[in-house]
């Protein structure tokens, strides 16, 4: 059973498909490693009673043909899940029960998968490093001292130890990338619309994207099948054909043209991530792509643009966290608008605070044309940026983060450094087109740094194969020791 270990997604799937193993026994095997791994606090609240029922139950069915057959899997504590609490890593939703499924994990359930918990994340996906979450710290399997990525911190920290065979989280800008870029892992933000956002807990709607978090590129294509799909109750759906990513995932970049965006050789940035990206270029000339330079001139407007439109869009969605339907409520308050205000003051966490603030004055009454306004518009230019792009290149190569993995509290106190470092991932959420961040290799800590591949929209099967191709060159291995268990 300690293979287990090793194998992957699509290997599991294949064990149970062809009986060599039941869906009980993988249960059972991720089962005992959560528990042996609760010093990671990579959940909030796990549910093995309802995945041993659910395992049983799958092991009487006979020749299941879905795409995850029995495979046990946890999920990113944002996606609502029936009635299992979901929390969003926030005391205002500390006791909150959904009576309703979010679309992209009621896919992966119908694809024959169970579920094994909720995983941590920073509250409401505002971070960058867990640290914003209600529940604490997730810890980095990588090290005990270091931070595993946000806002799908503790997704990506489950992933790496081993404590589901892959997981769902969601980026707004780079909250998948990120961590799986921390945590040697594999994660990929999809077109924006691929997949659904209903039942999502919602952070910034024009950017919220839900997306796989795999140990390597062919499970993240099964997964990405899995989860994405048409979905006519969320108004942003795209209305297209199933994708087959799994089936049509091949090894094959000659004659691709991939750019190097000039604006990406930021100052300051550590030689080893330059290192990386010089050795990514040199595998895919190699296999016979062609590198092209290109230049997206409006790269440096991305970040101040993202932290005017998703706190402005934040500030909206929170409003409904008031205390009266559901949720945390203050029991301060001789009336009505001091209930409304002592509950969100208790109920939301310092990073979330600062958010709704900037969000509610970029939206106010004299500014909204100054900040929200002009940050709609510059966000146009960097789209137009790509378009222009994507006439001359089929992909785009750049690194995942500016860094590896950084310790606990070395940013806290400066919310511009812990923003800083969303500077690679933040333009492809404002141009709602998918980008993958794959291992690219280790820094001299011996911390996993990433490398990310950008796409045209709806053009996943793409970059998912020029990774496969990267993916089998660089043959990246994740040296973990399970420190956690001793």
């Amino acid at each position: 059973m300690s293979d287990l270990n090793q194998n992957t997604l699509t290997q599991i799937a294949n064990l149970i498909k062809t009986k060599k193993i039941s869906s009980l026994e993988v249960t059972k095997f991720f089962i005992e490693n959560i528990e042996k791994a609760k010093k990671l606090n990579s959940f909030i609240t796990t549910c093995f009673e309802k995945s041993l029922k659910d395992a049983k139950n799958f092991d009487k069915k006979k020749n299941y043909k879905g795409l995850l057959p029995g495979i046990p899997l946890a999920v990113k504590d944002l996606f609502c899940t029936k009635n299992i609490k979901t929390t969003a890593g926030s005391k205002i939703l500390e006791n909150f029960i959904p009576a309703y499924e979010s679309s992209v994990t009621n896919n992966l359930w119908s694809e024959g998968a169970i579920i094994l918990g909720k995983l941590n994340c920073d509250e409401f996906a505002m971070g960058s490093s867990n640290e914003t979450s209600y529940f604490g710290n997730t810890i980095n399997p990588i090290g005990k001292s270091l931070v595993p990525g946000g806002s799908s911190g503790g997704s990506a920290s489950a992933l790496a130890a081993n404590l589901t065979p892959a997981t769902i989280g969601t980026d707004t800008g780079g909250s998948i990338r990120q961590p799986a870029s921390f945590t040697g892992t594999v994660g990929l933000k999809p077109t924006y619309g691929l997949c659904s956002r209903w039942g999502i807990v919602a952070f910034a709607s024009s950017l919220d994207q839900a997306g796989p978090m795999t140990k390597n590129v062919e499970d993240c294509a099964l997964l990405l099948e899995a989860m994405s799909g048409y979905d006519p109750k969320d108004s942003t759906s795209i209305n297209k054909k199933k994708e087959q990513y799994s089936k049509n995932l091949k090894e094959n970049v000659k004659g691709l043209k991939i750019g190097i965006p000039k604006e990406y050789r930021i100052d300051n940035m550590p030689k080893e991530i330059d290192n990386i990206w010089n050795k990514g270029i040199d595998i895919l000339k190699k296999s016979g792509a062609t590198i092209v330079n290109i230049s997206l001139p409006h790269t440096n407007y991305a970040l101040p643009t993202y932290y005017i439109v998703a706190p402005a869009e934040a500030s909206s969605n929170l409003a409904r966290y008031d205390g009266v339907k559901y949720g945390y409520r203050s029991k301060k308050g001789k009336n009505l608008i001091e209930m409304y205000e002592n509950t969100r003051g208790e109920g939301f966490g310092r990073e979330v605070k600062r958010r709704v603030l900037i969000g509610t004055y970029v939206l106010s009454s004299g500014y909204y044309d100054a900040y929200y306004l002009k940050a709609q518009k510059v966000r146009k230019l960097i789209k137009n940026d790509f378009d222009e792009s994507f006439k001359k290149v089929d992909a785009i190569l750049t690194p995942s983060t500016p860094s590896s993995a950084f310790k606990f509290g070395e940013k806290t106190n400066d919310p511009i450094s812990m923003y800083l470092n969303d500077i690679f991932t933040v333009p492809v959420n404002l141009a709602g087109i998918p980008a993958i961040s794959i291992p690219g290799g280790v820094d001299s800590r011996g911390y996993p740094m990433g490398l990310q591949l950008i796409a045209k929209a709806l053009d996943e099967q793409t970059i998912l194969n020029i990774a496969l191709t990267m993916e089998k060159a660089i043959n990246f291995k994740n040296s973990i020791n399970r420190w956690w268990e001793n």
